[in-house]
């Protein structure tokens, strides 16, 4: 019997194998491909995303840094001389005015309103620029701005002021509202219509020198809403202030020329007692009709320690339409103490600034309490005209619980002589009570 052929039936047993493993494997190669072609484009993806990151980075370092710090408010800072700090203030306030007999305006006893409420910005701009802007919306339905101006350092002694800002009046007055020894301040710088105006100024500071001057229209609030310009004005002030060891000195004095061009509007001359919230004046001059007015300011204050004083005179000239001329004349005396150790009030640039507390509320501490004292007078009578004289005695206590937050207690005994309003029987001779009360904070 003849044996199979071995080899015939070996190539026949490896046919078949590969008959029935020769789909799967092509499968498989087929599963393997698709996976390296998977494996390639992610590869490749990757790639490109990585370049893309590379990219972005390199263009992320070439984009100038931002820095934020806190100051009350957060203060962002950027390359070129950039810089952005919004602000805002909050000031609620409360009085009481007693009510001489015969007087029945309804102004006196008690009142309160919100003070002041401002809101705004600040900031910086290459090339030596610095701008604010700031509208005060206090006064339902009625928005006002208070300070909108561009600067420019053309130097680092000299400094341009271009919108709306305060001219160039007393310490007190330049001083911020944040940080007044009363609610109010005295009543030589609101009887004599200190206000922002519109204009153009130039500040120089060296040392313990400080000369500025400038030019100004109307408030900006004014001119757009009466569309017209009815004054101009020129002021300068002059400031030295050394320092004598640790303490400061302060001499100063300003002055204030204005051109009415509207004579039939005139001027007029008054203000509250010690309180805003309630909207009685005992002392008035009325309209007085005037081509222009013309003022002069003495500035006097020292500063050591717990401890400061400060005394202001001025004489405010009328040039009067149809009679005499008149000059009006406003001053206060004021002694300032802090009954916590470590405290001093803030001086800065020829004005009072922030009262930083030693040991503030919430670090272990009660804040700076301050007591201060002032005498203030004001004499709205002369060359016919009967406005009144007021001789203020006031008493204030100021807590300063933290940097941002403050409130302030104050009384006053206003002493009246020819007074604008008549009490009982035409007695125009009388005394009044007020009571002021705020309560504060900023940022």
């Amino acid at each position: 019997m003849a044996r199979p052929n071995r080899t015939a039936a070996s190539a026949l047993a490896v046919g078949l194998a590969l008959s029935w493993v020769s789909p799967a494997m092509a499968q498989r190669i087929d599963e393997l491909e698709n996976q390296l072609a998977q494996t390639q484009a992610s590869a490749a993806a990757a790639t490109s995303a990585a370049s893309e990151a590379k990219t972005a980075a390199a263009e992320a370092a070439k984009a100038p840094a931002v820095q934020a710090s806190w100051k009350g408010a957060p203060e962002f800072k950027g390359e070129g001389g950039w810089s952005f700090k919004p602000r805002g203030r909050l000031q609620l306030d409360a009085g009481l005015i007693s009510r001489p007999a015969g007087i029945t305006d309804k102004s006196t006893g008690f009142s309160n309103e919100v003070r002041r409420a401002y809101i705004g910005f600040d900031g910086t701009l290459p090339g030596g620029f610095g701008y604010r802007a700031e509208i005060d919306v206090a006064n339902s339905g009625n928005i006002d701005v208070t300070d909108m101006y561009l600067t420019y350092a053309a130097s680092k002694e000299v400094t341009l002021t271009l919108g709306q800002h305060k001219p160039f009046w007393s310490m007190e007055e330049l001083t911020s509202d944040l940080f007044t020894s009363f609610t109010e301040r005295a009543a030589m710088d609101t009887a004599f219509g200190f206000e922002r105006r519109l204009g153009a100024s130039l500040a120089y500071a060296k040392g313990p020198l400080l000369v500025q001057a400038g030019a100004f229209t109307d408030n900006l609030n004014d001119l757009n809403a009466n569309d017209e310009n009815n004054s101009w004005s020129v002021d300068g002030r002059v400031v030295f202030m050394p320092k004598l060891g640790d303490a400061q000195l302060h001499i100063g004095a300003s002055a204030h020329h204005r051109e009415l061009e509207d004579s039939s509007s005139g001027v007029r001359y008054r203000v509250r007692p010690l309180i805003h919230s309630a909207d009685i004046r005992f002392i008035d001059t009325g309209v007085v009709n005037a081509t222009a007015e013309t003022g002069y300011g003495l500035e006097l204050g020292y500063l050591s320690g717990r401890f400061h004083a400060v005394g202001e005179t001025r004489w405010q000239q009328v040039d009067r339409l149809g009679g005499p001329n008149p000059t009006f004349f406003g001053g206060y005396a004021e002694l300032g103490y802090f009954l916590t150790g470590g405290d001093a009030r803030g001086y800065k640039n020829g004005t009072y600034d922030r009262t930083r507390p030693k040991n503030p509320v919430g670090k272990g501490g009660i804040g700076a309490v301050e007591l201060n004292l002032r005498y203030d007078r004001l004499d709205l009578s002369d060359a016919g005209i009967v406005g009144g004289k007021q001789a203020g005695y006031q008493i204030g206590v100021v807590w300063t619980p933290t940097d941002y937050t403050r409130f302030l207690l104050n009384y006053g005994w206003m002493q009246y002589t020819k007074a604008f309003i008549p009490a009982a029987g035409g007695d125009r001779s009388y005394g009044v009570d007020a009571i002021g009360m705020r309560a504060q904070f900023d940022f």
